[in-house]
């Protein structure tokens, strides 16, 4: 399969070297590119791009409301933001949105390429331990608010669906998981199927998203 891939980004430079890294990749097409969020959608209908990489600070419809507004759609393509900082409260609302991870607009060409391929196979594009990471070094204000909400939220869940969200936000992958709750593979992921319907969330970033909120995370780890 080819993934197909829309870059938005207002630097034309930085849209070029992407491009040319993207393209040199034999199951990666490059279908289009902007310069701000305010085309996005129309884009999307006429490219239908798997993947989004989305430049958060843009003149006109920045990347946090393009990245919001498309994460509403029905089959909605994954969203990657490029960013020059790893710990931005901008970067966090939109992981919260429901964007797929982030990527630092240095990273090496190789890992861009990787990251595009593990986004459209719905993998995330860093571990919830980076995400938890990145959570306590933004500013907190409003977290007692979102400690309500997530406590809230997380009542839908059952004992089962709550240790396994729990073992999400630490980190753990599906394999770990089965190891340390004496559960098989498949029922494991059956279970985060229904944790991401149950909750209507879109991937394991916002759950361990919602589970930090939550507090139910050991934050000396």
């Amino acid at each position: 399969m080819t993934i197909r891939v829309l870059i938005v980004d207002d630097d034309p430079l930085l849209r070029a070297g992407l491009q040319l890294m993207l393209g040199g990749a034999p199951d990666i097409r490059v279908v289009g590119e902007a310069g701000d969020g305010s085309g996005v959608q129309s884009l999307i209908d006429r490219l239908s791009p798997d993947v989004v990489l989305m430049d958060i600070r843009m003149p006109g419809m920045d990347g946090l409301t393009a990245t919001e507004a498309l994460r509403r759609r029905p089959s909605a393509p994954e969203v990657v933001i490029l960013t020059t900082f790893d710990a931005d409260e901008q970067v966090l609302r939109a992981l919260r949105a429901g964007a797929a991870g982030f990527i630092l607009k240095d990273t090496p060409p190789a890992e861009i390429v990787e990251s595009v391929r593990r986004v459209a196979t719905g993998q995330p594009v860093l571990s919830p331990v980076v995400t938890k990471r990145l959570i306590n070094r933004v500013a907190a204000s409003g977290q007692d608010q979102r400690k309500l909400k997530a406590v809230n939220r997380l009542k839908d869940l059952n004992d089962r669906e709550r240790d396994i969200a729990v073992a999400v936000g630490e980190g753990k992958s599906n394999a770990e998981i089965s190891a340390t709750l004496y559960l098989s593979i498949p029922t494991v992921k059956t279970h985060v199927s229904r944790i991401l319907t149950k909750l209507d969330l879109n991937n394991r970033v916002q759950i361990a998203l919602l589970v930090h909120d939550a507090g139910l995370l050991d934050d000396t780890r």
